[in-house]
């Protein structure tokens, strides 16, 4: 039995492909870490259904665990992710990488007919800000622009 906390450290490394400066840890899509005989099971939820990025997550959480056994990958869909799983850490290393964080809760699936988030520009930190698409850079974005500094920036959306 390898111990769970030196599996979770070494998953630390596992970068998200769309947004390398995030973890799969701080992304909160590893749900558990359990062992079965010589086998070590890390059930994963996607972002969303159809991810392009989940294979490549997949395969870089085998890698990292390699040198501890053999690694069965489950994907979970039940619950469904949401960005309330997120760590505040990774909100942070978001926020710095220059991609404005989720704000507010996503547990309330009504949300994503409520108006636009007030969203803080992640570069200069003005609340000035406007939606310019729903949609930005990947699926999970939308384009804001700030009215201070002008620049556009990509915010992670509520799931």
């Amino acid at each position: 039995m390898v111990d769970n906390e030196a599996l979770e450290r070494a998953l630390e490394s596992v970068m998200d492909p769309e947004v390398p400066v995030l973890s799969v840890m701080d992304l909160g899509l590893v749900r558990a870490i359990y062992q079965v005989k010589e086998f070590i099971h890390v059930d994963v939820a996607p972002t969303y259904t159809g991810c392009p990025a989940m294979d490549v997550i997949h395969e870089r959480i085998k890698v990292s665990l390699e040198p501890f056994g053999e690694t069965i990958i489950h994907s979970v869909i039940d619950p469904p992710w949401t960005t309330d799983w997120m760590t505040e850490a990774g909100k942070k290393k978001l926020e710095a990488f220059g991609i404005a964080p989720p704000v507010g809760k996503a547990s309330d699936k009504r949300t994503l007919w409520a108006p636009s988030p007030n969203v803080r520009c992640p570069r200069c930190k003005s609340e000035r800000t406007d939606l310019v698409s729903l949609f930005g850079s990947t699926a999970c974005k939308s384009l804001y622009q700030c009215q201070d500094c002008n620049e556009p920036f990509d915010y992670f959306k509520c799931f």
